[in-house]
């Protein structure tokens, strides 16, 4: 049985029930609107994204199984995949377009590489701290999320999301400083 009321309003979108595909729209949308742009960066181009993932929500809705996961993680999963490969064909377009190389300054390029590292060991750094600290820290930075919604979506108390958000940058702190 399922209990999950998203997870019942998607296997009703799967069966073509339109006003299930509304409720879900309403619902989600915000957010996961929030979640391409963190990824995309563009808005126009996040837009388009969101309307590519909802039409797959009402198209293949039917390959949704609430008994390997929770609506959030299905349309969770869509839109962060569809935002990657956005940003990926946005790439490619560039590097084809890229016909002659451009040629800069070493300050700039200097520059560009540090950045790189430290997003690297970021994103090191968070995939060490564990969870719920990962999922939360991730939904609070890189969904644009308030603590609130983070507490609602994760189904905890307000005060325990901000205890996960200080504890998890505190062990990023702590593993960001033992690398240097």
């Amino acid at each position: 049985m399922i209990t999950d009321i998203d997870s019942v309003l998607l296997v009703k979108v799967a069966r073509g029930d339109r006003e299930a595909f509304a409720r879900i729209y309403d619902t989600w949308s915000g957010r996961i609107f929030s979640l391409i742009c963190s990824i995309v960066v563009d808005r126009a181009q996040s837009e388009e994204v969101l309307q590519e993932v909802f039409l797959e929500v009402w198209q293949r809705s039917g390959a949704f199984d609430p008994a390997k996961g929770s609506a959030r993680a299905y349309l969770v999963t869509l839109a962060r995949r569809r935002a990657i490969d956005r940003v990926r064909a946005s790439q490619a377009a560039r590097d084809r377009d890229a016909a002659q190389p451009v040629e800069r300054e070493f300050d700039e390029t200097l520059a560009e590489v540090e950045e790189r590292i430290v997003a690297q060991d970021v994103r090191t750094a968070l995939a060490k701290i564990g969870e719920p600290h990962k999922s939360t820290v991730e939904l609070a930075f890189l969904t644009g999320y308030t603590h609130a919604q983070i507490a609602d979506l994760q189904q905890v108390p307000l005060g325990t999301v901000k205890s996960r958000i200080r504890d998890g940058l505190a062990k990023m702190k702590s593993i960001l400083e033992g690398e240097r």
